[in-house]
This record gives structure tokens, sequence and C-alpha cells, in this order.
């Protein structure tokens, strides 16, 4: 398992999320922290989600 940091953001620049999340690869990563994103209702928010290495795997302005 990798970890992958989530953050979300409202347009004000406050920070709505800042997690860990883990996830065995990055293609893992990208399907499930889509659905994670949808369940937390951050889908239109400014979000990224980014592996350790610092690769950005989700992103959405």
């Amino acid at each position: 398992m990798q970890n992958y940091r989530f953050t979300a953001f409202e347009k004000t620049g406050e920070t709505l999320f800042d997690e860990t999340w883990e996830f065995e690869n990055d293609a893992v990563a990208k399907s499930e922290g889509q659905r994670q994103i949808e369940e937390k209702g951050v889908a239109e928010k400014t979000h990224r989600l980014v592996n350790n290495a610092g690769k950005l795997i989700l992103f959405h302005v």
C-alpha cells in the first residue's frame, strides 16, 4: 500500500480536507480516489490527489 495526499479547498482558500489515503497503486488511487471525492461531496470543489513522490493523480479547479 502506498500513501496518497488528498486536499480540497473552497474558492476562498479555506481547506475542506487534508487527508492521507492508502491505495495499492496509482491506477487504483485514480479510480477509488474519484469515488471517495464524490462521496465527500467535493467533486466540483478545487481538489488534488498526489502520490508520495508528488505525482499528480487527480486535480480539479
